[in-house]
């Protein structure tokens, strides 16, 4: 028995450190300044604020030519600029909204550091199977810690007795 558990828990593991290699490696990149867009963080230069969020909403409609299901209205700096952000009705795709003119604009692509991001951070490669891919990947990477726990309680339970605990053969099971 604890010969297939030992094969599992390698097999689990390997399973489970693909996805979190490229999750850390995601993570690593977003803590890098600059390196992934809107990565810096500004204050709101409020006094600066010409246009309600009503009006922002009202220019996207404009910009996309139809009346948009705004999810997400934010107000942030953008080069220096305050800008409202309107996120819905359109994808993976936002419209900028100059909070002083007023002026809109679609999100422009990103760039491929930032596309790696997002896919691998947030598993949007995924589609409508993220949420399944995270609950599968979840219970894989829970399967390997649990076998862990397993195998080093039988060994260090038969250390603690007194007893040495069998080296893994392979082909033989203890």
């Amino acid at each position: 028995m604890r010969d297939f558990i030992y094969k599992l828990h390698l097999l689990l593991g390997l399973a489970a450190a693909i996805p979190l290699l490229g999750w850390a490696a995601s993570g690593f990149l977003y803590s890098l300044p600059n390196a992934v867009e809107g990565g810096v963080v500004e204050n709101i230069a409020a006094d600066r604020v010409r246009i309600s969020p009503a009006e922002a909403m009202a220019s996207s409609n404009r910009l996309s030519g139809r009346e948009l299901p705004t999810t997400a209205l934010t107000l942030l700096m953008k080069d220096g600029r305050p800008q409202y952000q309107s996120i819905g009705g359109l994808g993976a795709d936002s419209i900028f909204i100059d909070a002083e003119t007023g002026i809109a604009e679609f999100s422009k692509p990103p760039t491929a550091r930032t596309r790696f991001f997002r896919e691998a951070h947030f598993y949007f490669f995924a589609g409508s199977w993220q949420v399944p891919l995270l609950l599968i990947l979840s219970g894989i990477a829970t399967l390997s810690v649990l076998t862990g726990i397993y195998l080093n309680i039988v060994y260090w339970g038969g250390r603690l007795r007194g007893k040495r605990a069998k080296p893994f053969v392979e082909g033989g099971d203890a």
